[in-house]
């Protein structure tokens, strides 16, 4: 995916391997965040860092998408849900899986990075999304 681009910047990192989220971390009281900030949203602290987050997660939350959201150019039906990295980060997530009846709560899952559509630059935009661990990954 080097011609690949983020769906929106600062939220995942292409460049290494098979890329990673990228979270705050928190010096002060030691939790995690995402997406990543200069602030603490838990203590307000000033002192996060960048961190690049778990690529295995346990899913929380899900359902399927039907209908396209305003401004979204992907496809549809799609998942979406909260998967929680081991760093006790609850991210909501676009689903690999549309068909709930194949997804269970507490499922194991894997980050990916999933084509939505490409730019008026050529360019091929990418979002994160995570997709159940059982299917080879």
């Amino acid at each position: 995916m080097s011609d690949a681009i983020p769906v929106t910047a600062g939220l995942f990192d292409l460049s290494h391997g098979g890329g990673h989220l990228i979270g705050g971390h928190c010096a002060s009281c030691d939790r995690f965040h995402f997406p990543r900030t200069g602030t603490c949203p838990y203590c307000s602290a000033a002192d996060c860092a960048a961190r690049a987050l778990s690529d295995r997660g346990t899913l929380h939350l899900f359902t399927t998408v039907r209908n396209r959201p305003p401004g979204y150019r992907g496809e549809v039906p799609f998942g979406f849900g909260v998967v929680e990295l081991p760093e006790g980060v609850q991210i909501v997530s676009r689903l690999g899986e549309a068909d709930v009846a194949r997804l269970r709560f507490g499922m194991p899952m894997r980050l990916a990075f999933d084509p939505l559509h490409v730019d008026e630059e050529g360019r091929q935009v990418v979002t994160y999304s995570f997709h159940p661990a059982e299917d080879g990954g």
